[in-house]
């Protein structure tokens, strides 16, 4: 929460399966438009928040299996765990808020008294989670006697069932909705409370997260029973709270449009971007268009026209020098040659691009440093370099886009192919 300085623009708190991720989507199009839209307009000024019943270890493996952005702020285990920025660093705080009324041994012993109730993964049992598989048939009773049981112990805990099979034992304190009010409240005791805050869901543990004040909340289209029975029972009034028409990524696009809380056109979603018109220089969304207009090149997405290819020499300048990631520089005008030879040359093919945490700094009255990943995909391939951008407005209009300058790359920490001919810019 450092990187800004003042409150965000917006604040998007999603959950992750089912709802940013859409694990019936094996192209992940809409995680990449939502990628594409957060880092041409938001990334600077805004919040992303992942909040996840997963534990550390199964968010670290759907990292590697999509292409998820890097969140500023991670939720995990049912809201008992919260972390900041790239080294996922603890909320010691809200560690110890959770402890009050808390006993793990305590829960262990009651739950063990029920056979119904299969204990998950031991990556999913977690100092404040306590989690099982129920069938779902039988879930409410358990529920009920559990909780009875657990009181009369001089226990204060919550239990959750979500997905029609997880139930998780939580403390009262703890859950999504719980841990979105405690980080609101941080924020505003440092002066930097969210403009708009949305929160994305799509099962009985993201319900939480609508009942908090203020907030705007968008229940994407795949939404399960279990939430849709009590939005119906709680908050069907609430014209803060909508239930999307698009599935997923492709609902959090639709409800940041229908609430008006930004830019909801995503640049994978734009025909054309050569013709994009814009307002003013805005570095990071020229970084998405070029990777953007990269991949649909080599999968043959445009023609192959010297139109194109006279627009991207036009935004390089004649001097401009590339880094290539094993050290070898060339000139940027080289690498307009190389494109040339490499169109479609992904056609048919699992081929993305897609670029993370893009964070421009102004250097200069007319130019800009731009840091960001840059991730591509082919087949079962993925890659990642660390790359920085120099882009300059000297000398051009809004309709000519900035120019760049100079590209450095350096591979991402065991990202380094062992052949990295193929890797172009």
């Amino acid at each position: 929460m450092d990187r800004l300085t003042s409150a965000a623009r917006l604040m998007i708190v999603s959950d992750l399966d089912h709802t940013m991720v859409d694990h019936h989507d094996t192209e992940n199009l809409s995680l990449l438009r939502f990628n594409a839209l957060w880092e041409a307009n938001y990334r600077d000024n805004s919040l992303l928040v992942f909040s996840t019943g997963r534990s550390p270890t199964l968010y670290k493996e759907l990292r590697k299996e999509k292409p998820l952005l890097t969140p500023d702020i991670t939720i995990m285990s049912v809201g008992t765990e919260i972390t900041y920025g790239n080294s996922m660093v603890p909320d010691d705080g809200w560690e110890t808020f959770l402890n009050n009324k808390w006993d793990r041994k305590i829960v262990t012993e009651e739950t063990c008294k029920f056979p119904e109730l299969t204990l998950q993964a031991e990556s999913e049992q977690r100092p404040h989670k306590v989690s099982f598989s129920v069938q779902k048939e039988k879930a409410e009773d358990i529920m009920k006697t559990l909780s009875k049981r657990l009181e009369e112990r001089g226990l204060d805990v919550k239990i959750i069932y979500s997905g029609g099979m997880d139930l998780d034992i939580l403390p009262q304190g703890a859950g999504k909705g719980q841990a979105l009010a405690y980080l609101l409240k941080k924020l505003k005791s440092e002066g930097k409370l969210p403009h708009n805050t949305l929160a994305c869901g799509d099962s009985g543990n993201d319900a939480e997260l609508f009942s908090i004040p203020d907030v705007y909340g968008v229940m994407v289209a795949n939404a399960q029973e279990e939430l849709l029975q009590w939005h119906a029972a709680n908050a069907k009034n609430n014209p803060k709270v909508i239930h999307a028409s698009e599935r997923c990524a492709a609902g959090i696009i639709q409800a940041i449009g229908h609430f008006n809380l930004g830019p909801s056109t995503s640049p994978r979603d734009v025909m054309d971007l050569s013709d994009c018109k814009m307002d003013n220089f805005v570095p990071a969304y020229e970084v998405v268009k070029f990777y953007l207009f990269f991949e649909k090149w080599r999968r043959g997405e445009i023609e192959h026209s010297e139109h194109y290819l006279a627009n991207l020499k036009a935004v390089c300048r004649p001097s401009g020098t590339f880094v290539h990631p094993s050290g070898v520089e060339k000139s940027l005008q080289e690498c307009i040659t190389l494109f040339r030879t490499c169109h479609g040359d992904k056609q048919g093919k699992q081929y993305r691009i897609w670029v993370d945490q893009v964070l421009p700094a102004q250097v200069g009255s007319d130019s800009w440093l731009v840091s960001f990943k840059k991730w591509e995909l082919s087949g079962e391939d993925r890659r990642c370099c660390i790359t920085t951008v120099l882009l300059s407005s000297k000398g051009k209009t809004l309709a000519d886009g900035l120019t760049w300058t100079h590209v450095h790359q350096t591979w991402l920490h065991g990202s380094a192919p062992s052949d990295s001919t193929a890797w172009l810019v």
